[in-house]
């Protein structure tokens, strides 16, 4: 899960915080901030992507002074949206793409498996597994037959391309083969797939996390190597 800023409320035309009629306004300026991707599932999407309730706007969760908060924003797909619903969030019983570094609670594996991180102290891992729960992201055709959706087969998907860009890269290392990598990475999403797939390579991690827009840089170190994000809980 990539560790995103959202960054500051925009501006209106006159330079005063933007009020938003509704959430939906929000859309725009959330793309241009973290770019066309789930902040969950990390999927590339364009139409079907909407603004996302960290606290939900309705329902028995609902806190509906945030609807219009954009420090309450995300993006989310379809799946993520509907699996995380409108259950109440108690935001500390959880991981956040906006708040933590989220990539470092998360292994993804080869099938496009997402697991809690096995390193982990148990209670940082179980609150991992409560974060991959929330939206499904453990929810693959082995364990659960109804869920054979775009999502998972789009991350295994991505998991193939990934490995076939490392092992062409290892075989015909260019800077343009280094460019054509990331441009294809943009283009299918699931940036931690591919942050995984070249775990090893330190040039290409750096271009991964500058070239995803709103990627949080100080997740990362000089090489490109997962911190504890400044004021977050991992």
């Amino acid at each position: 899960m990539r560790p995103v800023e959202r960054g500051p409320i925009p501006s209106a035309p006159d330079g005063a915080p933007r009020v938003f009629a509704e959430y939906q306004d929000a859309r725009a300026d959330l793309i241009a901030h973290l770019g066309e991707y789930c902040s969950y599932c990390e999927m590339q999407l364009d139409a079907s992507l909407a603004v996302e309730h960290v606290q939900p706007k309705k329902g028995p969760g609902a806190q509906p002074h945030l609807a219009l908060d954009w420090g309450n924003f995300l993006l989310g797909c379809t799946n993520c949206n509907s699996t995380k619903g409108h259950r109440a969030i108690v935001i500390d019983d959880y991981y956040w793409p906006d708040r933590d570094n989220t990539l470092r609670m998360l292994v993804y594996k080869e099938g496009g498996i997402v697991q809690p991180h096995p390193d982990l102290t148990p209670d940082v891992q179980e609150r991992a597994r409560r974060t991959i729960e929330m939206v499904g992201l453990d929810k693959n055709p082995l364990n659960d037959p109804q869920a054979s959706n775009r999502r998972w087969n789009n991350r295994r998907e991505a998991w193939d391309m990934a490995e076939r860009a490392r092992q062409r890269l290892a075989a015909h290392d260019t800077e343009r083969m280094r460019d054509q990598i990331v441009e294809t990475a943009q283009a299918k999403g699931y940036w931690s797939v591919w942050m995984t797939a070249f775990a090893d390579d330190a040039d290409m991690r750096q271009r991964l996390i500058t070239a995803f827009p709103g990627t949080a840089i100080a997740c990362f170190d000089e090489h490109g190597l997962v911190v504890t994000r400044p004021g977050g809980r991992i």
